[in-house]
Order: C-alpha cells, then structure tokens, then sequence
C-alpha cells in the first residue's frame, strides 16, 4: 500500500468539517463520517436487508456478464475506485483470470486500513494477483495511477449516487482522463423507480438505516467531546424527483441545545429542523448517456439486472 497524496490529519479535517457543517444556514455532516468501525458494521448489515435491493441487483448482473465482459475488454489491471464489497470484487477479479492476461488488481482509497485487509485476504486467496492498493482521493489522485497495460476503472455499488452533480461531473473527467484506446470504464447505477422501493431501502422495517444516520452523531460526540443527545433525533429519507435523489437527513424532534468542547461551539437545534447527511441520486440510461457525454465518455453498453433495478454501464473514452 502506497500514498498517492500526503493523508490529510483526519481530526483536524473532521473539526473543520463539523464546524462549517453546523454553523451552515441549512446544516450538514459530510457522509464520510458514517464509516467509523460500527458504522462500517451497520452498513454491512444494510447491504443483507430485504428492502436493500442494490447489493443483490448488482450482483445477478456480475454474476451473469462477468465473463463475457472481461473476455470483451481484456484487462490488463483493474483499477477499483473505492475499497467496494469484496464479494462483488472478487466476482471480477476472477473473471479477470479466467478470461484474459490481467493479474493485477490497483484499489484506491481514502482509508489505508481498508486496503491493507483487503490486499492481504485477496494475496492470501490468489497467488497470482498482484494487489497494489493506493490511499488517495481517486477525483484528484486519478491520473497519477501508473498504468501497467490496458486498463479497467471500476466503481460499483452506485456509490456516484453520492456525489452531486458538478462533484459527479469532475469525477467523469477524471476517469476520462486516465483512459487511452482500448481501456474500459464499469459504473454502477441506481435506477429510478416506484418512489416506495427507493423510500424503504434507506428506511428499513428493522431500523438498521436509521441507528446507521445517527451513528454520525455518535462519531461527532466522540471525536469532539460532544452531547448531542441522538434520542433528539430522528431519521429522515424522501425522494425528491427534481434532482431524482433521495435524500437522508436526521431531523430534531424538540429544541436542542448541544456543545461540541473541541470546537469550542455550542449548537442550536429548534423543532422539525434537519441535518443534512447524505445524497442518493438515482439514474436513467439518457441521464448517465448525457453525464457520459458532458465529461467526454461513451456508453458502450448498458446491462441490467432481471427487474430493470440496477444497471452495470461499460462506457470509454469520448
């Protein structure tokens, strides 16, 4: 594991971050504070809920075109943009190995633990893999990814979803940039749907969406001396069909008053008011189409799943 880019202190980023947050007009957390260790354990769980469909979908169109994507594509290496779930990973790591020359395998991530565990399971269950994992922010650190022939960018789980338009539009470029002739893009997306299934896979029956927001507020009162008392909150999600979004917020059931003594901050919360966590954009194949184009890719083609929930999108430089 290397750095692409010195790491920035997490705690001061996380002061910075919680401050301009909860003195905004309208107040925010930036969703990378989900994912301390009981939050990766909650997302975990999510991924395995009934009424969370994208992990499944996903993976029947992996499943199905796995091989015959790779056949097609021929890698040499693929390059995973994020740590991704290890199943769906390994599912094209193999494919990889049936199909072509590619034995190497480049994930890029924020988080040098994840890929630390990731690279020694996946070395430890494929001698022939060659892992070389990058901790970088892979819309900046992209282009510095030493290229070892044709190459494969992945980006599963419709976690682009998560980035608003313009930050979506700067990370296309990116993987625009770091194509040459012959090299691949895989994308996955959420497509919009019935408003009920998109609602009731960020809002479970057994709750586990909601203690997975507010486990944001348990990682602010822990890292920055805080009293947010999380029984003050409560967990929202609605789709908004403008932006074709869903979006999470935890919203104050009575008027709260908290300190965060590392900040030195005292904040104010009145009833019904909400503090934004993350986004969840949903896509149809003419607005990735148009979203390809604008950042110079193409669709070269567009795989669903048996009930049309998820799309697998191979695209290539424009």
């Amino acid at each position: 594991v290397s750095q692409l880019t010195p790491p920035k202190d997490y705690r001061s980023q996380l002061l910075e971050d919680v401050f301009y947050g909860f003195t905004a007009y309208r107040k925010y957390l930036p969703s990378k504070y989900f994912y301390d260790g009981r939050g990766s354990e909650l997302f975990e769980q999510i991924t395995e809920l009934p009424e969370y469909y994208l992990t499944n979908a996903e993976t029947e169109i992996l499943a199905e075109h796995a091989d015959s994507l790779m056949a097609r594509i021929q890698p040499d290496e693929l390059v995973e943009l994020g740590s991704g779930s290890s199943r769906k990973t390994i599912m094209l790591i193999e494919a990889m190995y049936r199909s072509g020359p590619g034995r190497r395998y480049v994930p890029i991530d924020i988080s040098e633990d994840a890929l630390r565990a990731a690279a020694k399971e996946l070395c430890g269950a494929y001698t022939w893999l060659e892992v070389e994992g990058l901790v970088g922010d892979f819309v900046a650190d992209l282009d510095k990814v030493r290229r070892r022939g044709r190459r494969l960018i992945v980006f599963l789980g419709s976690t682009i979803g998560n980035y608003v338009p313009t930050l979506r539009y700067s990370l296309l470029r990116s993987v625009a940039s770091a194509l040459d002739a012959g090299d691949s893009f895989l994308l996955g997306v959420d497509l919009v749907k019935d408003e009920a299934t998109m609602v009731a896979a960020y809002d479970d029956a057994a709750g586990v969406s909601s203690e997975f927001n507010l486990n944001i507020l348990r990682v602010v009162n822990r890292e920055l001396d805080g009293d947010l008392p999380l029984d003050a909150f409560e967990h929202v999600t609605r789709f908004d069909p403008i932006s074709s979004c869903m979006a999470q917020s935890l919203r104050a059931k009575r008027p709260v008053v908290a300190n965060l003594k590392a900040l030195d901050l005292a904040v104010s919360f009145v009833e019904g008011e909400e503090i934004h966590t993350e986004v969840s954009c949903k896509f149809t194949r003419s607005q990735v189409e148009q979203d390809f184009a604008d950042a110079g890719l193409a669709v070269d083609d567009w795989l669903t799943d048996s009930e049309d929930r998820f799309a697998l999108v191979v695209g290539s430089g424009g």
